[in-house]
Formats: C-alpha cells, sequence, structure tokens
C-alpha cells in the first residue's frame, strides 16, 4: 500500500485464511492514503470488529479528503476516545480551515500530550501570534517543535531578536531549529549572520544547503553560493538547479550560462532554464542558438522556447517551431497547443488557428480547459465570434479565463450587450470575475453606449467585489464618457481618482485627449495632452492630435510649435501600417507598409505564395514594380487590420488594377473597397503636408515626408 500497489495489497488480503483487526485496519489506512476513500468506508464498515484504531484511521482519513461531517459522526458514535482521537480531531478542523472548531475541540480535551499543544500553536501562529504565544507560556512541557513553531512564528512577522532569544533559550536544539533561524535571517536581509550560523550548525542536512544557498544567491553571491555549493558532501541535480532557477529570477542569465558550462550537471532541464532565461531579458537568438544546439530536446524545451519566441514579438518563428514539432513526429502535449493557438491568436492568422483546433480535436486535447480557453481566444480575436462562441459552449467546465475571453471577444467586436449578457451569466456561476473581467465589461458598456450601466459596473467592482481598479479600467470609464461628449463628468472623474490618491496614468489622460478631439474641446484637450507628455515625452501620437486639434481651430501658429516641439525632441511619426488577408486555396497575406523618410515614399504588398513590391519617390517619376510569382482568385470574406492609411490604399490600387492578372485585379478591388472612406478624407491629411512644409522652411531642414495623394 505504502508504494501504491493497492491491487497486489488487496489480492494478498482476500487470499489470506484469517485476518485480525490489524489487517483490517492496515487496508482501510492504505487505501485513504490512495485516495480510494470510498473502498476505505466500505471496508471499515464490513468490520468484524473495531478497535480504537479502527476509528482513529477513519478520523483522519476523512479528514484528509474533506468529510468532516463524516469525521464528528465517527468521532461522536466512539464507544471510548484517547488523546490520538481528540487530536486527530484537533488536526482535522485546523486541515479544513475550521480554526473555532478545532479550539473548541481542543479546549474540552480531557487530557493533553504535547503533539495537542502543538498542532493548536502550529495553527494559530498563522492567525494570531499574540493567542499562540499564551498557549506556548501556559504549556507543562514542551519539546524541540514546540520552541521551533514559536520560533517561526516570530520570523514570519519580522521580530527576529524574539525569535532568536528562544532559540537561545532552548534546552536542546534539533537541526530544524538550526534552519528555521537561518531562514529567518535570510529573510529579514541579515546574510552574514545566517551565515556564521550555518558555519556552527553541529549537523546540516539538505534543506540547511539548500537555504544558505538560496539566500546567497538571492543576495547576488554568486561565486559565494558556488562555493558552497562544491563544499556539499553530496550534491544533488535538484540543488543545482536551484541555484539556476535563482540566477535567472535575478535577471543573471549570462552567468547562470557560464556556470552550466563549467558543471557536469548539464542536463535537458538546465540547458531549458538557461533558454527561458535568455527569452526572458530579450535575448531571442541566444535563445534559439542554444535551442538548436541541444543534443536532445524534450516537449518541455520546445514548448519553452514556442512561447519564447511568441512573448519576443517572434510568433511567426514560434509557429513554425511548433510545425518542425508536429513534422519531426514529438509528442505534442496541452501546453504546445495551447502556445501554438496563442500565437495565432496574436498575429492573428485564422486559417492556421482552425488548422490547429483541428489537430487539437484529432488528438484529445479539447478536453483541457488551458486548450479551449486559447481556442476561444483565437476564434474571438480572429474575429470569428460565431466559432468562439460555438468551442465556449462545449466546454466541459469554465473558469475564470473561459468567462473573461467571450466577454472581451464581444466586447472587442462591438456586441456590448451581448458582453454583458455573459457577463449576467458567469454571476450565475460559482466563478468569481477578476479585475480583467471588468476589463471587458466596460469596454463593452463604452461600444454599446451603455453610461449610466458602465458607471454601474465600476461602483460594483469596487464595491461589492472588493477589487481594486487598474489604469485600464479608469480608462474605459473615462473613454465610455468622452466618447458620448460627457467631457466635464470625464473631468470630475479624474479629479475624483486624484483626490482618492490614485495616479492618472498616460492611458487615460490619452482617452480624454481622444474625447477631446472628437468633440473639438480645445481647452480641456491641451490640458490632457500635456498630461501625457509630460508622462510620455516621446507618445508622437500625443503631438498629432494636438497639431490635428490647433489646426481645425485655425491656430496655426501653435501647430506650428507644437512641430518645432516635436522636432526638438527627436520625435518621429509612427510609420502607418496596414494589411489584409484573403481565404482561399492557399493563405494569402497582403501587408502594406508606408515609410516615410527624406521625402521618399515607399510601400510593400506582399502575401504568402505571391508578393508584390511597389515603390515610389517624390523626386522620380520611377514606376512601380510589381512582380507576381502565383495568382489565384479569392472567394471567401476579407479581414483587415492596423492603422488605415488611405493614401498608401490609393496608389497601391492603382498599381494593382493597372497589372495583368486577375489576382492583381482582385487585390486592387479589395484595396478600393476597404480605403474608399479614407481617401474621401484626403483634405485634411492635404493640411497637415502644408503644415509640415511650412515647419520645415522655419526650420531650414527637409521635411518630414509628406503624405502624398
Amino acid at each position: 500500500m505504502r508504494n501504491g500497489l493497492v491491487e497486489e495489497a488487496q489480492k494478498l488480503f482476500d487470499e489470506m485464511p484469517q485476518r485480525n483487526t490489524v489487517t483490517w485496519n492496515a487496508m482501510i489506512r492504505g487505501y485513504f492514503q490512495n485516495g480510494q476513500f470510498e473502498k476505505a468506508f466500505f471496508y471499515f464498515n464490513q468490520m468484524p470488529e473495531r478497535d480504537i484504531f479502527s476509528h482513529n484511521t477513519m478520523i483522519t482519513g476523512l479528514m484528509q479528503c474533506g468529510d468532516v461531517n463524516g469525521a464528528r459522526e465517527v468521532f461522536e458514535y466512539m464507544p471510548c476516545k484517547d488523546v490520538v482521537t481528540w487530536n486527530s480531531m484537533v488536526a482535522g478542523y485546523f486541515r479544513n480551515g475550521l480554526v473555532d472548531e478545532a479550539v473548541w475541540v481542543f479546549d474540552r480535551m480531557p487530557l493533553k500530550n504535547v503533539i495537542s499543544w502543538n498542532l493548536v500553536m502550529a495553527a494559530l501562529v498563522n492567525c494570531g501570534l499574540d493567542l499562540a504565544e499564551e498557549l506556548f507560556k501556559e504549556m507543562g512541557s514542551r519539546d524541540v517543535a514546540s520552541w521551533t513553531i514559536m520560533m517561526s512564528g516570530f520570523v514570519r512577522v519580522g521580530r527576529i531578536v524574539e525569535a532568536r532569544e528562544l532559540f537561545e533559550d532552548m534546552p536542546v536544539r534539533d537541526v530544524q531549529a538550526w534552519n528555521t533561524m537561518i531562514a529567518g535571517y535570510i529573510e529579514n536581509g541579515c546574510f552574514e549572520i545566517a551565515e556564521v550560523m550555518f558555519h556552527k550548525m553541529p549537523a546540516r542536512n539538505w534543506n540547511s544547503w539548500n537555504e544558505m544557498i538560496n539566500g546567497l544567491v538571492n543576495s547576488q553571491r554568486i561565486n559565494d553560493a558556488m562555493r558552497l555549493f562544491h563544499e556539499m558532501p553530496q550534491k544533488c541535480e535538484r540543488l543545482w538547479k536551484s541555484i539556476l532557477l535563482g540566477l535567472i529570477k535575478n535577471g543573471l542569465v549570462k552567468e547562470a550560462h557560464a556556470v552550466l558550462e563549467k558543471n557536469p550537471f548539464s542536463d535537458v532541464v538546465s540547458q531549458t532554464i538557461i533558454i527561458i532565461g535568455y527569452f526572458n531579458i530579450g535575448e531571442v537568438g541566444t535563445a534559439v542558438e542554444l535551442f538548436e544546439l541541444m543534443p536532445t530536446r524534450d516537449t518541455t524545451a520546445w514548448n519553452a522556447t514556442i512561447i519564447g519566441l511568441r512573448e519576443n514579438d517572434h510568433g511567426e518563428d514560434g509557429f513554425k517551431l511548433f510545425i518542425r514539432m508536429k513534422e519531426g513526429g514529438l509528442f505534442l502535449d496541452e501546453a504546445t497547443f495551447t502556445s501554438a493557438l496563442i500565437i495565432c491568436s496574436d498575429l492573428p492568422t485564422l486559417h492556421l488557428g482552425e488548422q490547429t483546433h483541428a489537430q487539437v480535436i484529432k488528438m484529445g486535447f479539447n478536453c483541457y480547459t488551458a486548450v479551449c480557453n486559447s481556442t476561444v481566444t483565437m476564434y474571438a480575436r480572429c474575429g470569428n465570434m460565431h466559432s468562439a462562441l460555438l468551442e465556449f459552449s462545449s466546454m466541459p467546465n469554465h473558469d475564470v479565463i473561459s468567462w473573461n475571453s467571450i466577454i472581451s471577444g464581444f466586447a472587442h467586436h462591438g456586441q456590448g450587450e451581448k458582453a454583458l449578457e455573459m457577463f449576467g451569466q458567469m454571476r450565475s456561476t460559482d466563478v468569481k470575475p477578476n479585475q480583467i473581467t471588468f476589463v471587458g465589461v466596460l469596454s463593452a458598456c463604452s461600444h454599446a453606449g451603455l453610461v449610466e450601466q458602465g458607471k454601474y459596473y465600476f461602483d460594483f467592482m469596487r464595491y461589492k467585489c472588493f477589487l481594486q481598479p487598474m489604469s485600464e479600467h479608469y480608462t474605459c470609464v473615462v473613454d465610455l464618457l468622452g466618447r458620448f461628449g460627457l467631457i466635464d463628468e470625464a473631468v470630475n472623474f479624474l479629479d475624483q481618482m486624484r483626490a482618492d490618491g490614485v495616479e492618472v496614468p498616460a492611458s487615460v489622460w490619452g482617452a480624454l485627449l481622444g474625447a477631446c478631439r472628437i468633440y473639438k474641446n480645445i481647452e480641456v484637450g491641451e490640458i490632457a495632452g500635456e498630461s501625457v507628455l509630460e508622462l510620455e515625452p516621446y507618445n508622437s501620437g500625443a503631438y498629432m492630435i494636438l497639431v490635428e486639434m490647433y489646426m481645425d481651430s485655425g491656430r496655426r501658429k501653435d501647430a506650428e510649435k507644437m512641430w518645432v516641439r516635436m522636432k526638438e525632441m527627436g520625435v518621429k511619426k509612427q510609420p502607418g501600417c496596414s494589411w489584409i488577408e484573403i481565404l482561399s486555396q492557399r493563405r494569402k497575406k497582403l501587408k502594406i507598409l508606408r515609410s516615410k523618410t527624406n521625402g521618399y515614399l515607399s510601400l510593400m504588398a506582399s502575401e504568402s505564395g505571391k508578393r508584390f513590391s511597389l515603390s515610389r519617390s517624390n523626386n522620380s517619376d520611377s514606376e512601380g514594380i510589381i512582380s507576381r510569382v502565383s495568382s489565384s482568385v479569392s472567394k471567401s470574406p476579407i479581414v483587415y487590420r492596423g492603422k488605415r492609411a488611405a493614401c498608401d490604399a490609393a496608389y497601391v490600387t492603382k498599381r494593382l488594377m493597372k497589372s495583368t492578372g486577375k489576382a492583381a485585379w482582385i487585390a486592387g478591388t479589395t484595396f478600393l473597397i476597404l480605403f474608399l472612406p479614407l481617401i474621401i478624407e484626403m483634405d485634411r491629411e492635404q493640411q497637415l503636408n502644408e503644415l509640415e512644409m511650412r515647419q520645415a522652411s522655419l526650420l531650414g531642414t527637409p521635411p518630414v515626408g509628406a503624405t502624398q495623394k
């Protein structure tokens, strides 16, 4: 039973010609140890005779599985009880968080031993140290555990001096007592004292070495930690990996890598830890190089590299690695598919996401909540809310991430009322909303124009759910108020934030600035814009909005001053980037990149399986060059993402439609349909061009680059 061989134990039990109480008790305890509570209860009921040990075993087992009422019934119907029985009830109540019941039983114990006192004291040091101190003083006799429990309580609250006094008063000290004091000094930053105590220890165990070495690593004394590791009489890989993790957590990745190269414990786990460390500090190339040089790789190493690439904005490379992993016949687990689906969400790419989802179903991983959550998020971010809702509805279980994904998905796509409906369904379950949930809810209210409901849910989050608002929540509320012209109310909201001691972040000022832009409130807009620039001096968007507002209000000189200020700060307009996706026999992706430098305007359109490249210059009449590798006709809807650059769309449309070939004509028509509303607004772009040229003449420098029509 101790080794988990339950069937063998059952077979031996069945073959026994005679069984006594000890045999039955061993079977009951074994079933509890192996998690088979129903069988343990069955054998207890089948026992021909029971002794006090039988009842004590049942009480302990039932408390371990959370059946407090069952344990209480056994306790009440016992013909006689010993101190072990009472201790089992006290320990069981504490185990299940019933502190008052445990203390009530302890107070009514006819006889208490040192274990009884230690059980109550160990629980009370976590609830209130004063009560534990009183019990400690009332104890008639104490063992080493009693002293150690009180010391750990003092250490936990930072009362290290009182802990040391108890340590010095101990009649006998074991290794655990020494370890408690050393850990206490390390937690309170007294590494020198901890090191002195470590060297004074009469005997050390693995925990002693572990506490001291990890303490040295956390204080970035790497050489001392390595010296101590080499002094260990018996070195183990577990502690070695602990050293590497400590180095990684403190950002000492290169040091950890150097240590790994010089020591014999270099296995796939250690190498994976180093790869994760390099990803954490943004050295993607080094991480990938280490991965490729690994002699053997397990699934964890592949997963760590895939998710590391995704977290460092190399999602396409991460997905290519996922394809390599699959084609190599390697074992794919739920973490692999979760990472792949997250990458599909980030790109976003519906076609690859659907293929990955098909593999998930085929391999049976659609029973994992984490994988299903990633699938819902993927469909939502790719714009297919029907499939997202279908996947959500088919999930066997929903956690808070599941609800957040579907609520945020509907909110992101402007279906605010549907998002609030899903939130209402969430509230009818046992899942508690968190801060991310309310970001989706408030965003839904903003998109749906539900001002009063948005304010209600913000207060509901604070005063009913007791969740501290984050900057995203404040941004949503200001955006909600500003979107419908309630500028004054938004300003009052910001004043209330400051009165509550909350610093207004740049994102909230940015939301107010955007509202002032829409409703042409130049006075509040100036305050909001300057507040953004005070927090984020290189925010090009704030400069551009202020310039536009000054232009619209006829304050051209102020606009010019803003251009000059932008130039002096070295702030440049972010290049516009737009892309569309056409689904056909092969995945096709058109991407337009506008880059304006020194008067040149260059555009590039590319797609998988086909490539277009176009360029245009202000200073020459060079024709755009279109090279086509292959073509196919699109019969599927078109999805577009990113900033819409009307002037770029007009030029790309013109060049594509002039080229020969059906695919190019389709692409040109697509651009025309998508960007026609923005081409109509080219007059404003022309005004900005004129202002930019005027700024250039004032500064005596060539223009940064004028938008071309």
